[in-house]
């Protein structure tokens, strides 16, 4: 476990996102607190995460349910932690190029 936090707080400064899904009826408590939820999920030494990569789902919740809602809850956090990956570079956001269909066409 004090590996893998230490992983996770260095890879909080790359553009990466960790999704764990927990299969079958055991105690989860150490991919609850790797996904950093109820707080800073911190390395051994004390050093917090730059910023939230980790999201933890339990399949058990979901078994019953469509897969349609498994993927929403899978990939909830996925849009923030790349905005907050961006803002962290300091890269802006492009705007999108308006193009119509003839705008490809040589003049």
């Amino acid at each position: 476990m004090a590996d893998t936090r230490e992983a996770i707080v260095r890879a909080s400064y790359l553009p990466m996102s960790i999704i764990i899904v927990g299969v079958g009826n055991a105690d989860f408590t150490d991919m609850q607190i790797l996904d950093g939820d109820d707080g800073i999920l911190r390395s051994p030494k004390g050093e917090p995460v730059l910023r939230d990569i980790v999201q933890f789902v339990p399949f058990r919740e979901f078994k019953n349910a469509s897969p349609t809602a498994l993927a929403k809850c899978v990939l909830a956090e996925v849009p923030k932690q790349v905005v907050e990956y961006y803002s962290y570079k300091a890269f802006p956001p492009r705007c999108p190029r308006s193009e119509t269909p003839d705008s490809n066409l040589p003049q």
